[in-house]
């Protein structure tokens, strides 16, 4: 059996570090971000890890106003396209979410993490995707 190519914790700490760790798959070259077992397009089990840009456009958007419990809100999430291929869903921090209009649509970002409490996870405390509007 093939040990996985990058493990979570592999992948936390890398976020945690501001470096972003994705898998090419071998067999198609598809990009999955955030990491899986297989590739995100063809379903093939042999990746190799890849570091990312962290480069990407807004590509659609929502504002939260009605959130999970234990967040604050309103908040915005979107979903970009990575220069590199994969479509990522993360929140767009340092934009006041009454701002937020059909101006973001192509806008570039630069990703990021935020440190975030899970109840319930191994470790309460991970890091979740976020970007930020290049301006």
């Amino acid at each position: 059996m093939r040990d996985y190519p990058l493990p979570y914790q592999h992948y936390q700490e890398g976020l945690a570090r501001g470096v972003f760790q994705g898998l090419k798959c071998g067999r198609c070259g598809s990009i999955t971000f955030p990491p899986m077992a297989v590739c995100r397009d063809c379903s093939d089990a042999d990746l190799e890890p890849v570091l990312l840009s962290g480069r990407g456009w807004v590509r659609t958007f929502t504002v939260v106003r009605v959130p999970p419990e234990g967040r604050t809100f309103p908040y915005v999430v979107a979903m970009v396209e990575l220069e590199e291929g994969p479509w990522v869903m993360g929140n767009l921090i340092d934009l006041d979410p009454d701002q937020a209009s059909m101006d973001l649509m192509g806008k570039e970002v630069r990703m990021g993490a935020q440190r975030v409490k899970v109840a319930g996870a191994a470790s309460e405390n991970v890091h979740a995707i976020s970007f930020l509007l290049v301006r």
